[in-house]
């Protein structure tokens, strides 16, 4: 069994990387069977359609994001250090390339293009985040450690676009660091004058 769930592991994980590299119509089922080493009916077996695999994939991608915003929430107890550590995520998972952009975020630009299934899948990444960023917005603002220009809710959202943005700005310029320039400013204006 535990092959299995190896195999459904590594599909997964190699599916993840080409979406990365070239969007849900940039992989086929031949190009994960050729990196993962099985034949195109091992991977049918373990995901029905390309639109099981992806659905799936986003599913697990939004648990894993879900569990580690939990992780930060119990581990940094101070609002704006919340904000300072995803930024920090991000920025050391796009400068050593371990995941140098959100896969819903790549996947939202492509929404009018994608099965309903994993359409619903990516709007529910971007509503569960911007939850827990309003969420952080608003402790930020009660316990004086965030200064808002706006309501916490289009803080968030601001927010959010503003990371999603610097991942790709990191990536059209071929340049890690870029992410940094652009994530720095928002942190400083973000932070409660004293």
């Amino acid at each position: 069994m535990t092959n299995v769930s190896s195999t459904a592991d590594d599909i997964l994980a190699c599916a993840r990387g080409l979406i990365i590299a070239g969007g849900y119509n940039g992989f086929s089922y031949a190009d994960i069977a050729d990196v993962v080493g099985i034949r195109k009916p091992s991977i049918h077996h373990h995901f029905a359609s390309k639109i099981d695999l992806v659905r799936t994939l986003v599913a697990r991608y939004r648990e894993e994001a879900e569990a580690g915003l939990a992780a930060l929430e119990r581990n940094v107890p101070d609002p704006r250090d919340q904000l300072k550590s995803y930024v920090g995520y991000w920025e050391a998972c796009i400068t050593d390339a371990t995941a140098p952009f959100c896969v819903c975020a790549l996947l939202a630009s492509e929404l009018p293009i994608l099965p309903e299934e994993v359409a619903l899948e990516v709007r529910a990444h971007f509503r569960a985040l911007a939850s827990w960023l309003t969420s952080v917005m608003e402790r930020g603002k009660r316990k004086g450690r965030l200064h808002l220009s706006s309501s916490a809710k289009v803080e968030a959202e601001g927010f959010m676009a503003t990371i999603h943005g610097a991942m790709l700005s990191a990536r059209a310029y071929g340049d890690p660091k870029m992410f940094g320039v652009i994530t720095t400013p928002l942190l400083d204006r973000l932070s409660a004058k004293h």
